[in-house]
């Protein structure tokens, strides 16, 4: 697949480059997506979430009232999950929710979802770019210029500290290296920005 390489004002610099078949022109597999997905999402739940069961309620044990003659049904405590105040019954309680998942399968769904940004020509191909200092307006410029709307992706082949604090503040824009894009990141996105050098370092990452 043919893309024309832009630079930073969004004009054509009349070069193109070929996005690699083996990484840009998978057929998607979509459950190797969903594992993934479902993989980062649940990698990131803190898992602290508790509620006190009747051992760890402080209240009276002294039983409620007579055990027959009341007509209604019997009750040893208040602390039972009936009171107000009482216990919280099948609570949750704290728990790791992370789970693994083969490498191989892994990068089976990274490369389904960049596979899936090439068919859906949302990918766009920059000049490498170097940023003297961390310059927020000049990449909210740079968007505008390449006419990008929604959500993106800004990949570089290696760390850039100037490029990655301009880009961190826009709410709707990440700065990732190449070695760091994950499947969740790249579906999030509407519109996957690539430097020139990031296409490289993507193909020497999901090759190995």
């Amino acid at each position: 697949m043919e893309v024309k390489v832009l630079n930073k004002l969004g004009t054509e610099t009349g070069r193109s480059v070929t996005l690699p078949a083996d990484i840009f022109g998978l057929e998607p597999n979509d459950h190797a997506i969903y594992l993934d997905v479902k993989q980062f999402m649940a990698n990131q739940r803190q898992g602290t979430h508790k509620t006190k069961d009747r051992t760890e309620i402080h209240r009276s044990t002294r039983k409620v009232f007579r055990q027959k003659g009341t007509g209604g049904a019997r009750h040893g405590s208040l602390k039972s999950g009936i009171y107000v105040g009482g216990a919280r019954i099948h609570g949750p309680r704290p728990r790791d929710y992370s789970f693994k998942l083969n490498k191989k399968l892994k990068r089976l769904a990274r490369l389904s979802a960049l596979s899936y940004k090439a068919k859906e020509n949302s990918i766009y191909v920059i000049e490498d770019i170097e940023m003297n200092t961390p310059k927020t307006s000049e990449f909210v410029s740079m968007l505008k210029a390449l006419n990008i709307n929604g959500r993106s992706l800004f990949v570089t082949p290696d760390t850039n500290k100037n490029v990655y604090l301009s880009g961190r503040n826009i709410p709707s824009n990440t700065v990732m290296r190449a070695a760091d894009v994950n499947t969740y990141e790249v579906l999030k996105a509407k519109s996957l920005i690539l430097t020139e050098s990031s296409i490289a370092k993507l193909q020497e990452t999901n090759t190995k």
